[in-house]
């Protein structure tokens, strides 16, 4: 089926050459919500190491989004931390950026009304941890459909007082290119972080 030239605008050129080729995958937009504190003057600026949240299995896909979060916060102003460093960078010292991911197949089914699917809600301290259903594009018939939901808490060391919670959520089809980590990571962290640190309590929709 052939991909209209009005749709192939809000994607990467890479993927828009896939798709162009024959690989038909629609996707969604990113749905992002953001909370931060009255004056966050303390964002985007010193010292950030980015780890695995608290139980998060620290796997080879998680490491690839936090990658792609730490790339963006460099792109904010942050210096990041490498890992393991201790000589001048103590584990009091800057901000930590907590990381949650969370993964679902599935393939729906059609209904009368609008489809969704809930992925389990995450701790947060502005109200992260409601679970938010993700939109489905059952457009030529159900397919099996990822649902990802990406989480980052950003923290002061060594209070521990949170400064800036977002997640940000995608679904698209499992033989989509973003469904393959290492695109569905760029795609996420971007959107989770454009416009940072955004207007705390907002839930925008990214493409």
């Amino acid at each position: 089926m052939a991909i209209p030239p009005s749709a192939l605008r809000f994607l990467p050129a890479a993927v828009a050459c896939v798709l162009l080729a024959g690989c038909a995958a629609p996707t969604g937009p990113v749905q992002v919500t953001r909370f931060h504190a009255p004056e966050p003057v303390a964002l985007g600026r010193g010292i950030v190491r980015v780890e695995p949240a608290p139980g998060q299995p620290n796997d080879m896909e998680l490491q690839a989004y936090s990658a792609a979060i730490a790339q963006e916060l460099g792109k904010l102003g942050y210096t990041l931390a490498r890992p393991g460093e201790t000589a001048d960078i103590g584990p009091d010292t800057g901000q930590v950026a907590l990381v949650t991911l969370e993964q679902q197949r599935f393939k729906p089914t059609r209904a009368h009304g609008p489809v969704s699917v809930g992925l389990g809600g995450g701790g947060g301290s502005y109200g992260t941890a409601a679970g938010v259903g993700i939109g489905i594009d059952l457009s030529g018939g159900p397919k099996e459909q990822v649902a990802t939901r990406l989480s980052v808490t950003i923290r002061e060391r060594p209070s521990g007082k949170s400064l800036w919670e977002g997640r940000a959520e995608f679904s698209v089809r499992a033989n989509s290119p973003l469904a393959q980590t290492q695109a569905g990571a760029a795609k996420m962290a971007q959107a989770l972080f454009k416009g940072f640190p955004g207007r705390s309590g907002e839930t925008i929709q990214v493409r």
